[in-house]
């Protein structure tokens, strides 16, 4: 027997096709005219010529981190500011090399989601100093009545979710006294988004910048978290010193600090333990490592794409949690049933979660030292799920949610939303 589901998607989608079919006969207006294909090709060919040497010298700093690239280039740390708005993060630079993955069986707190141990060959990368923040997160949120407005006048609609470049913004927080009990400072890390609202960030961020920002694997967050360690944590095995460097529960009990308030680990990154749980790339399952023992893989190879619509990846612990769960080897999947369970919606929300310990995950941005081809950028920014789709394309239908390409012109909106 066909599901409700099914017959009314099918209808929309034939809808749509109709309505897509009766806009291309209509008159292109002078605004849609001004947004049109070449220009857009044209401004994001510069931009993302500039965005290719963000982060490179020519000559070796005389202080500060920095990588050295086979092309007497240096990656170094650089501040992006977002033009047009008062958002900037720091990005610094992480060197190649290789590091055990997981935890032996005798290291106090080992779970056995985290054996057998492996070893990671990583390229270098850059990786954000903190956590995302409220002040990143919130700029990204203004997106939603700025994609509703042009909707509304025509201008640089997208044509549906298979789009390679639309993104989609969440209507406003249902509860928003719940997930800002514990502060919505700017400098606080953002917390309670889905791993989609996440990458979501992440291509939007892209599109502004022109510079390729994503979500780390999970072998490329705990390769930054370790920073050339093989200790518990970056420090060492001493959970007495972890005062020093996380916010976690014994330090922590009005919630998250601002970013940056701990010592950094020997990459210069904070944050890594405690404060909150950091988003990947990767699908969580307890056995991940069984097969790989012994193994030397690239993070590429080491990437698992996520096979369900809940399980996925965060790593780093949070400020709620005991020391062992901060250590640089621990694992946490999602449950999307459990941390969204407070959600009166129907779907529920593919960009937010409402339960705990949902408001204890946040992301960090990375950038790869050499741009990614096309495909790579629409596995890493994309639905990956048919339920979470469905899920997207309901909301929008009923209006909780806005569709739309993220591109430089937008800044201007930004702008006049300020």
């Amino acid at each position: 027997m066909t599901s409700p589901t099914f017959l009314i998607q099918t209808a929309w989608t034939t809808l749509r096709t109709i309505l897509t079919v009766l806009s291309l006969c209509l008159p292109m207006t002078f605004r849609e005219a001004r947004a049109s294909e070449p220009y857009f090709q044209d401004s994001t060919k510069a931009q993302a010529s500039e965005a290719n040497t963000l982060g490179i010298a020519k000559t070796q700093p005389d202080s500060g981190p920095f990588v050295k690239l086979a092309d007497d280039a240096f990656m170094v740390s650089y501040t992006h500011r977002v033009e047009g708005t008062e958002v900037t993060f720091e990005m610094i630079p992480i060197p190649g090399g290789k590091t055990t993955i997981g935890s032996p069986d005798s290291q106090p707190g080992h779970s056995q989601d985290e054996g057998p141990e492996f070893t990671i060959q990583v390229e270098p990368f850059w990786m954000a100093k903190t956590e995302l923040t409220w002040a990143e997160y919130k700029t990204f949120l203004k997106t939603y009545d700025i994609f509703k407005r042009l909707s509304r006048q025509g201008v640089r609609k997208a044509s549906g979710l298979d789009q390679a470049d639309a993104i989609t913004i969440p209507t406003p927080l249902y509860e928003p006294s719940f997930t800002y009990e514990f502060g919505d400072d700017p400098r606080q890390p953002a917390v309670t988004m889905t791993q989609y609202s996440a990458k979501l960030y992440t291509q939007w961020l892209s599109g502004m910048t022109g510079s390729q920002y994503r979500l780390p694997t999970e072998a490329e967050w705990e390769y930054a978290a370790r920073a050339g360690t093989n200790t518990a944590y970056s420090f060492g095995d001493d959970p007495s010193e972890l005062d020093q460097y996380a916010a976690f529960a014994d330090n922590s009990p009005e919630g998250a600090p601002k970013v940056g308030s701990k010592k950094p680990n020997p990459f210069g990154l904070y944050d890594m333990h405690g404060s909150v749980w950091e988003w990947t790339l990767d699908h969580y399952a307890t056995d991940s490592y069984l097969d790989r023992q012994g193994k030397t893989l690239t993070a590429e190879q080491a990437l698992v794409m996520p096979k369900e619509k809940s399980s996925r990846c965060v790593r780093g612990g949070g400020w709620q949690d005991p020391p062992e769960r901060l250590r640089s080897a621990a694992r946490l999947g999602s449950d999307d049933k459990v941390w969204k369970d407070a959600d009166p919606n129907v779907p529920k929300s593919p960009w937010w979660f409402t339960d705990d310990p949902a408001r204890m995950v946040g992301m960090r941005l990375v950038r790869s030292a050499k741009p990614l081809a096309q495909e790579n950028l629409k596995q890493i920014w994309g639905v990956d799920h048919s339920e979470i789709n469905e899920d997207v394309l309901f909301r929008l239908e009923e209006g909780r949610g806005a569709i739309g390409i993220s591109v430089p012109e937008l800044l201007q909106e930004f702008k006049r939303k300020k």
